[in-house]
């Protein structure tokens, strides 16, 4: 069967600055300049481009001069770069953007972030915040299998330090931090403290696909989807999550995205031994312990051995998010920081990350959602086509 992304090539990618706060600028301002960073990367002007995918997508080709163009409806997350890759290789568009951004949107510092806080029965009268959400599956893990906390403190150690020698993420410097930091932090929703969680900000992100045939003639160094894959368990953050939905056994939420992976790993004929690094969502730190196991990277109720024997480090023989992920690089609210998993994954393929650089990454694999969220959607990208 021929492979559905044979002719689509990642060319541009680009995170803008990320900070606490942009001064200045609005979430479109900061899209825009994400836009004309991975423009720029990718060496085409706007007119190449005949597509755009992202809640933005009409205003930037509006503000960008491109068009007409075909338009992908939808978020810029992983979902939304699987989408532009299946119309250009259905020959809807030769040249797609995907981009968000996230400025001036979070002006109530003393409280949880808006999109933490959606007004409906289950969330207002019952506290159900997205912490408390993605505890609950944390929590029926901990009692199943015996994962201790020392294990999640560990991931967003890992994590948070990896943010912390970034030099472009928010918390570069705020570091090193250890597994006692995590462990002494303020509880925030049991079994998650302060460190677990991550953090806001503000910052943009965009991407550029194109065909194959026009990679050929730019200079960057292209990166290839070999498989794609997304689950959905109902709408995302309004009823309170469980790890079995509906009593079914099968393809329980705690692990949603296992599904999506095998076919992404089928896709791409591949297993998870191939791949070199991992880019995983990293809102809380015991998604990184569910991912490894949802996904196949380790066994059910063995990723916290993996985790504390330091498996995820950058050292270790699959490094997982990073950048410092949301945990610490940056988290811009929107889809900006889902589509960062996929932009970094490609820096790690073209072998161009500032800081903990995979050496020689052939294949990576980046994820984006969680069970506390009920949606899961995953890539796995590589140096060579399919």
């Amino acid at each position: 069967m021929t492979h559905p992304f044979r002719d689509v090539a990642i060319v541009g990618v680009a995170n803008t600055e990320q900070a606490k706060r942009l001064e200045g600028h609005t979430s479109f301002s900061i899209a825009v300049e994400a836009v004309r960073l991975a423009l720029a990367d990718a060496g085409l002007d706007p007119g190449a481009v005949d597509g755009a995918v992202g809640a933005m997508a009409g205003p930037l080709e509006y503000q960008l001069g491109s068009g007409p163009a075909w338009r992908g409806y939808g978020p810029a997350n992983i979902n939304g770069v699987t989408t532009a890759a299946l119309a250009i290789g259905a020959g809807l568009a030769t040249t797609v953007v995907i981009a968000d951004g996230g400025a001036s949107t979070y002006t109530d510092r003393a409280a949880t972030a808006p999109w933490t806080r959606p007004e409906n029965e289950f969330v207002m009268p019952w506290g159900m915040f997205t912490a408390a959400e993605f505890a609950l599956i944390a929590r029926h893990h901990m009692h199943t299998y015996g994962t201790p906390v020392e294990a999640l403190a560990t991931v967003a150690a890992t994590i948070r330090n990896n943010g912390h020698v970034n030099p472009e993420a928010v918390m570069t410097g705020r570091g090193p931090y250890t597994v006692d930091d995590v462990l002494a932090s303020p509880m925030i929703a049991d079994p998650f403290r302060r460190l677990d969680c991550a953090i806001n900000s503000e910052g943009g992100a965009a991407l550029i696909m194109t065909t194959v045939e026009r990679a050929r003639d730019l200079d960057g160094i292209p990166v290839y989807v070999l498989g794609a894959g997304g689950d959905r368990f109902g709408p995302a953050y309004q009823h309170p999550p469980s790890w079995t939905m509906g009593g079914r056994t099968d393809l329980v939420n705690g692990y949603i995205g296992r599904r999506a992976a095998a076919q992404a790993f089928d896709q791409a004929g591949l297993a998870p031994d191939d791949v070199d690094g991992c880019e995983f969502y990293d809102p809380f730190s015991f998604e990184i312990i569910r991912q490894l196991e949802a996904f196949g990277f380790c066994a059910d109720g063995e990723a916290a051995d993996f985790v504390l024997g330091g498996g995820i480090a950058i050292d270790g023989p699959l490094p997982v998010t990073t950048d410092g992920g949301v945990l610490s690089y940056s988290h811009p609210g929107a889809s900006a920081q889902m589509l960062q998993r996929v932009i970094r994954a490609v820096q790690q393929l073209r072998g161009t990350c500032v800081s903990n650089q995979i050496d020689g990454a052939e294949v990576v694999f980046a994820s984006n959602g969680g069970a506390g969220a009920l949606f899961c959607d995953v890539l796995v990208l590589g140096r060579e086509a399919p």
